[in-house]
């Protein structure tokens, strides 16, 4: 019997490549995707279509409204940053930056995983090519992973320790991207433009799209998505 595992699936380029690192790995996997007030709420769609394509056990999609909070560019009304390098991207926190993200979506991953009685979870976190988010970085998920031996049942009684996996959080854009097509990744079904158009179209220009591009540029292929700009 496969051991199960929980994915965090976003339906963009990391979660997806994470998401077929688990599967090769020999995982049962349960994904999980966020609909939480972002603007780019395009990529549950894709999350759909890539949980069907990966024929996971189960998906689910959680529903949490961020913009209550707003605080940034993602749920609130500040504007996306566009045309800016990777200099001016690693400045400062970007607004981007969605407060507690990245907690509160590990918080849910793991009731679940605590229902499924998986004892590992999988994010597509990534610290290199762009280490602006606080959220992303090895320190945090190290701590949380602390937390969660300690905050569950599963956790305080289980004969396993709960594992938290980020495959891809030392590995560059380009990097990702070459793993991924390895392993098949169809990245047409992929979706990481913060600014999307009505129709769904990446902008080309916001700081998710000008990495995205430069990774496919650096891996030698072309990005099979269409772009607007």
């Amino acid at each position: 019997m496969k051991n199960k595992a929980v994915v965090l699936l976003s339906g963009g380029l990391d979660s997806t490549t994470t998401l077929a690192i688990a599967q090769k790995q020999g995982f049962q996997v349960f994904a999980l995707s966020f609909d939480y007030g972002q603007r780019h709420g395009v990529e549950l769609e894709r999350a759909k279509e890539i949980a069907e394509k990966f024929s996971v056990t189960d998906h689910q999609i959680m529903t949490i409204d961020l913009r209550q909070f707003g605080g940034s560019a993602l749920t609130d009304s500040i504007e996306v940053p566009t045309h800016r390098n990777e200099s001016e991207m690693n400045e400062e926190i970007p607004v981007t930056y969605v407060p507690a993200r990245n907690t509160i979506f590990l918080s849910f991953c793991l009731a679940y995983a605590e229902v499924k009685n998986a004892q590992d979870i999988f994010l597509g976190v990534n610290a290199v090519d762009y280490s602006g988010y606080p959220d992303c970085r090895p320190e945090f998920i190290a701590a949380f992973e602390t937390l969660a031996n300690l905050a569950t049942k599963a956790g305080v009684e289980g004969k396993e320790k709960l594992k938290i996996h980020t495959p891809l959080i030392e590995f560059t854009k380009a990097e990702i991207i070459l793993k991924g097509l390895e392993l098949g990744v169809d990245y047409s079904l992929t979706h990481s433009c913060y600014n999307p158009k009505e129709n769904g179209t990446a902008c080309g220009s916001c700081d998710s799209c000008v990495l995205r591009l430069k990774g496919f540029n650096e891996a030698g292929f072309e990005d099979p998505i269409g772009y607007s700009a």
